[in-house]
């Protein structure tokens, strides 16, 4: 029979529920972590070179293609119920996708804001805040083959849903990237929350904060297979943001429907000190180079005193040199043994301390057991990666799908590898990333954003990237105009 949220509260399996978003789901215990830990996926291959006609949206290696499923501003969305209530709501962002009664259902963020021209609907059962319309997520469900069935709202009331994370028991964690409090802008009630949405019907959801870990521009979070610990990413300036850590009290277990049983003083939260090599706590992840790629950094957590930020900002809090900063802290995703995330770049000035070193991407992992970070790869800052004139299609030349920077997104595949998005300064892509191959292009956006005064191509960042549970067909976005993609090809020839 079809399972609602109610039914997953003490099922443990993903939700399906409502007139047109009926339909049983499969058990999605295995969804945040794939079978092995996730050290490169020993049998990863090198994929074919990417190629593209002309109109292609994407370019990709011989063997792949992508199919539209949704793009914002044009393709419908309802109510739960097959009422059309607007359209795809622009910038997709982070996305998880789990099994569906018709093939797959996608939970998708919208990274938009109060004035946005195509804000997430408000839909009775969703709604946060009336006084926020722009950001949220949806719900798209497909076949096995990634086509479209349809799409619904999920969450709305949200302000710049970026990124976020799976649950060990198959929803997804939307954080909102903002600090905004109400009062201001016409907001009803503060933001800068995660809020756990499920991939049912709108009256499965929990539109409610989960306060317990804080208030801040929250980027992405990771929950340890333990279901007792919780990591979250913070995309940040002024100063920059942290890598935090939530606790859960003694004997606790998170289980679905966080924001039902969980107060908003439960449990410790902490921000992460990196312990450099003279013992003392390095101010910035920047100083972290090349040369120390897989040495690993032992680390401290100091407790967050105001965790609902009621005065002042979460990173705000601490004393000069008590905890690690970081310009950009974005993508974060776990498996069984640590999690990794990604710093996106750090080069401008107020980016880093003036004695770090400049770079345009940082990798991260971090182990549970042992509560070390080790960097696992970089990213050199390349000055002609940032170059206003530089055509990316002719100017980079044979470096066009060789040279990389601003990892954004982060995802990894139920192969064991990663799946990285960029948002960086020329071209941007899609890589898959292995310890065996490093990073490798599999997809690059062709959609063009705008053009400079020059008449140089700018091209929007890619976002969201995501396989299917069953390691059939990787989902991704191009975040401005706004396109949501399945891409299908031979993966397992690859990366399995």
């Amino acid at each position: 029979m079809p399972l609602s949220r109610r039914s997953l509260l003490t099922s443990g399996a993903a939700t399906g529920a409502g007139l047109v978003v009926a339909g049983a789901l499969q058990p999605a215990a295995a969804l945040a972590a794939p079978a092995t830990p996730a050290h490169g996926g020993s049998r990863t291959r090198l994929f074919p070179p990417l190629t593209h006609t002309e109109g292609d949206l994407l370019a990709l290696p011989r063997g792949f293609s992508a199919t539209p499923v949704a793009v914002s501003g044009s393709t419908e969305v309802h109510d739960g119920t097959g009422k059309v209530v607007g359209a795809t709501p622009e910038r997709p962002d982070g996305t998880l996708v789990v099994a569906g009664p018709r093939g797959y259902r996608l939970v998708q963020n919208h990274e938009a804001s109060p004035g946005s021209a195509a804000p997430v609907p408000f839909v009775e059962g969703t709604v946060y805040d009336r006084g926020a319309l722009g950001g949220g997520c949806t719900v798209i469900e497909t076949t096995r083959q990634g086509a479209r069935v349809s799409e619904w709202v999920g969450l709305s009331g949200t302000i710049s849903n970026c990124a976020g994370g799976p649950t060990p028991w198959g929803s997804w964690l939307t954080c909102e990237e903002t600090e905004a409090k109400a009062g201001t802008g016409g907001l009803e009630k503060d933001h800068g929350y995660v809020f756990e949405v499920f991939a049912g019907a709108p009256t499965d959801q929990v539109p409610r904060p989960i306060a317990a870990w804080g208030r801040a521009p929250h980027e992405a979070v990771v929950v340890e297979p333990s279901r007792q610990r919780v990591y979250l990413t913070e995309d940040a300036s002024k100063p920059t943001g942290l890598l935090y850590r939530w606790t859960a009290p003694a004997g606790y277990k998170l289980r679905a429907g966080i924001a039902d049983h969980l107060g908003p003083d439960d449990g410790t939260l902490e921000a992460l000190a990196v312990v450099g090599p003279d013992g003392g706590i390095l101010p910035d992840l920047a100083y972290v180079t090349a040369g120390q790629i897989g040495r690993p950094f032992a680390t401290r957590w100091v407790r967050v005193p105001d965790r609902h930020a009621r005065d002042t900002s979460l990173r705000k809090q601490f004393a000069d040199g008590a905890v690690t900063h970081s310009k950009k802290l974005e993508g974060a995703w776990g498996d069984r043994r640590g999690m990794y995330f990604v710093a996106s770049f750090a080069f401008a000035a107020g980016d880093l301390p003036a004695d770090a070193t400049p770079h345009d991407g940082q990798l991260w992992y971090y182990e549970y057991a042992t509560s070390t970070l080790t960097l696992v790869a970089y990213y050199p800052y390349n000055p002609l990666l940032h170059s206003e004139t530089l055509d990316p299609e002719t100017g980079l030349g044979r470096s066009l799908d060789l040279a990389f920077d601003g990892p954004d997104g982060c995802h990894v595949s139920p192969y064991g590898s990663l799946v990285l998005s960029e948002d960086g300064n020329t071209a941007n892509h899609l890589l898959s990333w292995s310890r065996e191959t490093g990073a490798q292009a599999i997809a690059r956006n062709l959609v063009v954003q705008e053009r400079t005064a020059a008449g140089v191509p700018v091209y929007s960042e890619m976002t969201g990237p995501c396989f299917s549970p069953d390691g059939r067909v990787l989902f991704g976005n191009v975040q401005e105009p706004g396109h949501v993609f399945a891409i299908n090809g031979p993966w397992r020839t690859y990366l399995g």
